[in-house]
C-alpha cells in the first residue's frame, strides 16, 4: 500500500501541527527521490506475512515432463503409505493367522518383546518394491484419464458418468494389468520355494513351460475386486475435495485436509465395496465346509443375506478398514504433496 507525499503536504511525523496520519500505527519506510519524499506503509499483518515468506524453506524440483511427474508424486505415495501401514498390517496379519495373541494390544506387546519395532517393519522393503510402482501407475492413470474427461469451466460434461468414477475404474485396471505378473511371481516363489532361483528366473521359467498367459491366470477374479473399489474410492475422494472448495471458498486444500479427505474416500470405498469382497471369497471357497456353490455374485451376495443376515456382508470389515483407510488418506497427502514439490518450470520453484 503507496501513499505519495509532496514537499507542501503535513510531514506525517510532525505532531505539532495536530495532523496525525492515518498510517502512522503502520511500518513506513522512507526512500528518498530528490526534494519529495516517498512513503510506502505496510500493515503489521502484510509484514508478518512478508517475513514468513522469506523465512519459510519451500522444497522444489524441476521435472519437465507431466506424465514422469506424476509417476514420481504416485511411486513416493506408495512407498510412504505402505511403510506407515506397515504396523498395522503385521498386527492384522498375525491376529488372522493367531499366532501371537486374541488382540491387537496382545499382538502388539508380544512382537515388541520379541523381535522390537523391527518386526513391526517385517517384509516392508517386498511391500514396497511391489507396491510403489503399483501405486505410481494406479495414481498416473487417475490423473490422466480424470483430466482428460473432466469438463473445462463452463463446458457441459462429455459423458453421463461422473469422469472422476470411470477414471478409477481404469486406474484399477490399468495396475492390476501391469503389476499382476509381478503378483503371481511371488505367490509361486512363496508357494514353491525349491523350483525357482529368484524373480527374473521365475519370470523365464513360466514363460518358457507354460506361456505368457500363464502370467495372467486368476486375472479375472482380481479384476471383479479391484474394479468396484478404485471406482468407488477415486470418485469418493473427488467428490470430497470439490465439496470442500465449494464449502470453505478455498481453492488450495493443505495436506491435513487432503490426510482426512482421503481417509474418509478409504472408509467410504471399503464399506461401499466389502460385500462384494466378502462374495467373492464365499465363491473362491466353494463347496468347502458345507458351503452351496454359488452362479454368481448376485446369488452369493442374496445367498449370504438369507442365511447370515446383512451383517454377514460385513463380516471382517473392521481389521480390511484398519489397515485401508489410514493408508488411503496417507497415500493421497504425500502424491499431492509430491506434485506441489515437483515443478515444470524453474521460475515455479
Amino acid at each position: 500500500m503507496g501513499f505519495g507525499v509532496s514537499p507542501n503536504t503535513p510531514n506525517p511525523r510532525d505532531n505539532g501541527g495536530g495532523f496525525k496520519a492515518p498510517f502512522s500505527d503502520l511500518f513506513v519506510k522512507y526512500l528518498p527521490f530528490q526534494e519529495d519524499v516517498q512513503v510506502i506503509g505496510v500493515s503489521e499483518g502484510e509484514a508478518s506475512l512478508k517475513k514468513k515468506k522469506k523465512v519459510g524453506l519451500k522444497l522444489k524440483i524441476k521435472v519437465s515432463n507431466p506424465s514422469l511427474r506424476r509417476l514420481i508424486s504416485g511411486a513416493i505415495a506408495g512407498a510412504v503409505s505402505r511403510t506407515c501401514v506397515a504396523p498395522l498390517e503385521t498386527i492384522r496379519t498375525h491376529l488372522m493367522v493367531g499366532s501371537s495373541g486374541n488382540s491387537s494390544t496382545e499382538v502388539f506387546n508380544n512382537i515388541m518383546q520379541t523381535d522390537g519395532w523391527k518386526g513391526l517393519f517385517r517384509g516392508n522393503l517386498v511391500n514396497v518394491i511391489r507396491v510403489a510402482p503399483s501405486k505410481a501407475i494406479e495414481l498416473f492413470a487417475f490423473d490422466t484419464v480424470n483430466k482428460q474427461l473432466s469438463p473445462k469451466p463452463g463446458e457441459e460434461s462429455k459423458i453421463p458418468i461422473p469422469a472422476s468414477l470411470i477414471a478409477g475404474a481404469c486406474a484399477g485396471v490399468s495396475s492390476t494389468l501391469c503389476t499382476y505378473p509381478l503378483e503371481l511371481v511371488k505367490t509361486r516363489i512363496t508357494i514353491e520355494k525349491n523350483m525357482y532361483d529368484g524373480i527374473i528366473d521365475a519370470f523365464i521359467k513360466i514363460l518358457q513351460r507354460e506361456g505368457p498367459a500363464e502370467l495372467y491366470r486368476g486375472l479375472a477374479p482380481s479384476l471383479i475386486g479391484v474394479i468396484p473399489y478404485a471406482a468407488t474410492n477415486y470418485f469418493a475422494y473427488d467428490t470430497l475435495r470439490k465439496v470442500y472448495r465449494k464449502v470453505f471458498k478455498e481453492e488450495k486444500i493443505g495436506n491435513i485436509e487432503t490426510l482426512l479427505i482421503g481417509s474418509l474416500a478409504g472408509a467410504i470405498s471399503s464399506s461401499a465395496t466389502f460385500p462384494l469382497e466378502v462374495a467373492r471369497k464365499h465363491m473362491q471357497v466353494g463347496a468347502l465346509n458345507g458351503r452351496p456353490l454359488y452362479r454368481n455374485v448376485l446369488h452369493a451376495l442374496s445367498s449370504i443375506l438369507e442365511q447370515e443376515g446383512i451383517q454377514g456382508l460385513y463380516k471382517g470389515l473392521g481389521p480390511s478398514c484398519m489397515k485401508l483407510v489410514p493408508a488411503a488418506g496417507i497415500s493421497f497427502m504425500c502424491y499431492e504433496a509430491c506434485k506441489r514439490i515437483l515443478v515444470e518450470k524453474d521460475e515455479d520453484a
